[in-house]
């Protein structure tokens, strides 16, 4: 059964609005299995194709971020190829950055 879609309405700037998709793990995990194996993509490309696909006008990045980690603990879906291994973020996943880039070079 998929995730219900949960979409907020916040502001952006003084005088708009927009829709704002607050992902579920198992959406953004659906999401991570999309790019090729051995590519190396994007977690904004990622919140972009979730908030195009729920028609949302965003993604909040705090929550991807977070289901990442998540994912990342229970090894669940290919997060590696959203993550790059040289940036500060890629700390916070489960095996670091080392990590990262052997499930990479495996999957080259």
């Amino acid at each position: 059964m998929e995730d219900l879609p949960l979409i907020k309405t916040r502001r952006k700037g003084k005088n708009v609005m927009q829709s704002m998709l607050i992902p579920s793990e198992t959406m953004v995990a659906d999401e991570l299995r999309a790019p090729r194996p051995g590519h190396l993509a994007d977690i904004a490309e990622v919140r972009r194709a979730l908030a195009s696909k729920y028609e949302a006008d965003a993604c909040c990045p705090v929550t991807a971020q977070r289901d990442l980690v998540r994912i990342s603990q229970d090894d669940s879906a290919p997060f590696w190829r959203v993550v790059d291994p040289d940036r500060p973020f890629a700390r916070r996943m489960a095996g670091g950055p080392d990590r990262i880039r052997e499930k990479l070079a495996a999957e080259r």
